[in-house]
């Protein structure tokens, strides 16, 4: 997949992959990038490049969604990264639902108003920000985990659905990366652009599964060969 004749549009873009992915495209040519957040202020670093629009979005509001929808009818690759997270597994119901509330209905909202557009325009690719936590779990951040684990399996289910109209479905399963969200992980972390510099690698190798830092590559190959001892090893964490 080339990028130079891409738009592309990335929810979360003030966050640490966010902001790491929007530059990492704009070196690699992309045509124009829609870089999304609940608070526009916080993209002005990233609109130095006039390729940049800021677009404000709250994936959880339905009516935000479809305002951007309606906003960004050239889109050809939309990556969902837009995510939070933290709750430990018997912890606070309000943060479970919350991490659900975003990390997998607010993927399924952009998802669903954003297929149609990416069909209109030759087809594209959607982009799931998830987690290599979402395929076995963390106790320490459970309910995160849970939340990464449904959206593994939405975007299993989106490649078939969208099949049939062109679109690429990716799913992105990263481990620690050195962002806000995992301050509090004790951890080697990879960093952002890192991170950016693999997805992008690996949507340049047209992969359906990224794993773009060595914790998650070693997460990976383990859990192909013995998933109950990942199970037991991160456990203790």
């Amino acid at each position: 997949m080339n990028i130079d004749s891409q738009t592309i549009l990335v929810t979360g873009a003030n966050g640490g992959i966010g902001r790491a992915l929007v530059k990492t495209f704009l070196a690699a040519g992309a045509k124009k990038i829609y870089a999304c957040a609940r608070n526009t202020d916080s993209l002005s670093p990233l609109l130095q490049d006039d390729r940049v629009c800021s677009v404000e979005l709250d994936v959880c509001n339905f009516a935000s969604v479809a305002n951007a929808a309606a906003l960004c009818g050239d889109v050809t690759i939309l990556v969902n990264n837009a995510g939070t997270g933290g709750g430990g597994l018997l912890g606070s119901q309000e943060n479970a639902r919350r991490e659900m509330e975003v990390n997998y209905f607010g993927t399924h909202a952009m998802c669903t108003a954003f297929a149609p557009i990416l069909g209109k325009n030759g087809g594209g690719c959607i982009v799931n920000i998830i987690s290599v936590i979402g395929l076995v779990n963390m106790p320490s951040i459970g309910t995160y985990c849970a939340s990464k684990a449904a959206l593994h399996s939405l975007t299993q289910g989106l490649r078939g659905v969208l099949a049939a109209q062109k679109t690429k479905v990716v799913g992105v399963y990263p481990g620690p990366v050195d962002t806000r969200m995992a301050d509090g992980v004790a951890m080697p972390k990879a960093s952002p652009e890192s991170v950016a510099e693999e997805i992008l690698t690996g949507l340049q190798a047209e992969l359906d599964e990224i794993y773009p830092d060595e914790f998650a590559k070693n997460i990976q190959k383990e859990l192909a060969s013995s998933p109950k001892d990942v199970e037991r090893q991160l456990a203790n964490y």
